[in-house]
């Protein structure tokens, strides 16, 4: 039997078998074994190598819109960026990775217009794989549906969930550490419903003889299995719905019952014509929320605050980031920094590399000579 037999056999039995706590454990060997050979089939299938789709990652963050052919996503990023991505009304107008910079906030926001992708591109059709791995590198994934077709919104999200691509999600609390005796001991807290039993036997499938594991959260079998292969991608979405001007007011109650069918509330979609140039202020807007990023003002010598081009970093970002993003010799040869704004608890607070920035903070780094 080859490896696709196997996987189908594997993925029969499991929709076959019932899901209850008498099954939790059969079930879990079950989709663990599904997920090491699919990741054997693929790691064969791509053996032979291609050409891909590299983009080299350029300026603070770098988006990625994701849509099927013929949904605008040309005109779009024409629209919102620099970048000159040929547009047609027919299908596959894109055939390479078009990326183009959007200027926002004194930001400088790559967006990557990919091919449209088709249905089973995970499984490799029409450059599926090589498309959805540009996706992969992204820091914002941006849906972009037809208001006509929101219901593609679900194939898309399962291609991406296909090729490991995890969204609006964190990584599942787990760590494991192996021992050199004593079986399988699991440390969980009292969220974690999964059985006992049915965690060791994932871990077991996955090799592990003698281990400690440490889980915390509620993660589901798949999440455990999706920690322990450890090839997954977490990234932030957002949808934004285009061809919003071809459509009636009275039209509308339809639109917003169709995203709501497909788990979308219509208030945190983006309404936009690309075509019309209609609606990217918002779209913009929700891309920045999405991406999280901060602009910290650099206070210079002799120079005075720097407020036309900020210093762009995620949330999160410390004194010790800010020093590797504007080179070496700041992280070499600081002594220690000065803070104005949202995160100082006062003007001109003294304060170490640990410090975490907030947007619009004013900074101004004190370097050895």
């Amino acid at each position: 039997m080859g490896l696709e037999e196997e996987i189908e056999a594997i993925e029969d039995e499991i929709a076959t078998t019932p899901y209850n706590k008498a099954t939790e454990a059969h079930i879990g060997r079950l989709k663990a074994k599904l997920a090491e050979k699919k990741e054997k089939l693929e790691n064969q299938s791509s053996a032979g190598g291609g050409t891909g789709y590299a983009v080299e990652k350029h300026g603070d963050a770098t988006i990625a819109l994701v849509g099927f052919p013929s949904v605008g996503k040309s005109t779009l990023i024409n629209a919102l960026t620099n970048a000159d991505s040929e547009i047609g009304e027919y299908e596959f107008t894109t055939l390479d990775v078009n990326p183009g910079m959007l200027q926002y906030n004194g930001a400088n926001i790559q967006v990557l217009d990919v091919p449209g992708l088709i249905e089973g591109a995970a499984s490799g059709r029409g450059d599926g794989k090589e498309v959805l791995s540009v996706v992969r590198t992204a820091d914002l994934a941006v849906f972009v549906l037809s208001v006509f077709e929101i219901e593609k919104y679900d194939r898309l999200k399962e291609e991406l969930y296909k090729n490991k691509i995890r969204l609006d999600t964190e990584p599942p609390s787990l760590h494991v550490v192996k021992r050199g005796k004593g079986g399988i001991k699991v440390n969980k807290t009292d969220s974690v419903e999964l059985d006992e039993e049915t965690i060791k036997d994932v871990l077991r499938e996955y090799g592990y003889v003698n281990a400690e594991a440490t889980i915390r959260g509620n993660p589901s079998i798949d999440e455990l299995i999706d920690a322990l292969m450890d090839n997954r991608v977490y990234i932030p979405s957002i949808v934004t719905a285009n061809k919003a001007d071809l459509i009636d007011e009275d039209y509308l109650p339809t639109v917003n019952e169709n995203l709501r069918e497909h788990g979308l509330d219509p208030e945190e979609v983006t309404f936009i014509s690309a075509e019309k140039e209609k609606g990217l202020d918002a779209l913009k807007e929700r891309i920045w929320d999405a991406l999280g990023l901060v602009r910290v003002y650099m206070d210079k010598p002799g120079r005075g605050v720097d407020y036309e081009e900020p210093l762009v970093m995620f949330e999160g970002s410390t004194i010790e980031d800010a020093c590797k993003k504007l080179g070496k010799d700041f992280e070499n040869r600081f002594r220690f920094a000065r803070v104005s704004g949202p995160s100082a608890k006062h003007d001109d607070q003294q304060v170490g590399k640990a410090h975490v920035l907030e947007d619009e903070d004013v900074l101004r780094i004190i370097a050895r000579r």
